[in-house]
C-alpha cells in the first residue's frame, strides 16, 4: 500500500502512525506544531473526523478500502455499540494479536513477521495478516523462525512487557492465545473511534 511523505503525513495527524516518527525529533516538531496550530483556526468538526480516521486507518496500516470495509460491518452489527466493534475488529487481527503479544515492536513489522511465514496459528503457518482470530486461538513463533535474528532475547524483553487482559502467553511454550474478545476499554484505542464513525455517516 503506497501511503506518500510518512513524516509529513504523521505530522498533520498529530500521531506517531509509522516507525520513523517514534523519534524525541518527531516528539518535538509535533509540539511545535500544536503551538502553531492553536495560534490559528481549528480544524472543523469534518476536518476532526477526517484526521481521527486516517490516524487510526493508518495506525493499522489498512488500505481506505479495507478500513472501509471494517467500518460498514461495525455499523451493521446489531446489538453492540459499533464503537466496540470496530475496535473488537481491528485488534482480532492475526497482526495486531502479534503486536500486541510483544513478538513485533511495531504493527508494520508485525505484517511482515505474518507474511513472510512466521507465525502459525493452531500449529499451523499462516500468512494472512488479516485473519480473524477466534477466542482460545493459539499463536506461536513457527520452529524454523525461533533461531531467526529477529527473535533474539524475545524472552528477556517479554518477561519486562505486561501482556493485555485479553491474551494470554505462556512463556515455556512460547506461545500466547486469545483469551477473551478486547474492548475499547481494556486497550487503549488508536484514535477516537466515535468520531471515524460519524466520518463514515455523513
Amino acid at each position: 500500500m503506497k501511503i506518500g511523505p510518512k513524516y509529513k503525513i504523521a505530522k498533520r495527524l498529530g500521531a506517531t502512525v509509522f516507525e520513523k516518527t517514534m523519534s524525541q525529533k518527531f516528539a518535538i516538531a509535533k509540539e511545535r506544531s500544536e503551538k502553531t496550530r492553536k495560534r490559528g483556526r481549528g480544524p472543523s468538526e469534518f476536518g476532526k473526523q477526517l484526521l481521527e480516521k486516517q490516524k487510526v486507518r493508518l495506525t493499522y496500516g489498512l488500505s481506505e478500502k479495507q478500513f472501509a470495509n471494517y467500518v460498514a460491518e461495525a455499523m451493521e452489527t446489531r446489538g453492540v455499540p459499533p464503537v466496540e466493534t470496530l475496535h473488537k475488529l481491528l485488534e482480532i487481527r492475526l497482526d495486531s494479536v502479534v503486536y500486541r503479544l510483544g513478538l513485533a515492536k511495531t504493527r508494520r513489522a508485525s505484517r511482515q513477521m505474518v507474511s513472510h511465514g512466521h507465525i502459525t496459528v493452531n500449529g499451523v503457518k499462516s500468512t494472512i495478516p488479516s485473519r480473524r482470530m477466534r477466542q482460545g486461538d493459539v499463536v506461536a513463533i513457527r520452529d524454523g523462525s525461533k533461531s531467526s535474528v529477529m527473535f533474539e532475547g524475545l524472552a528477556e524483553k517479554l518477561a519486562e512487557r505486561p501482556t493485555p487482559s485479553w491474551l494470554s502467553w505462556d512463556v515455556k511454550q512460547m506461545s500466547g492465545s486469545l483469551a477473551d474478545m478486547p474492548t475499547a476499554a481494556s486497550a487503549d484505542p488508536a484514535g477516537d473511534l466515535g468520531a471515524v464513525l460519524s466520518f463514515y455517516s455523513r
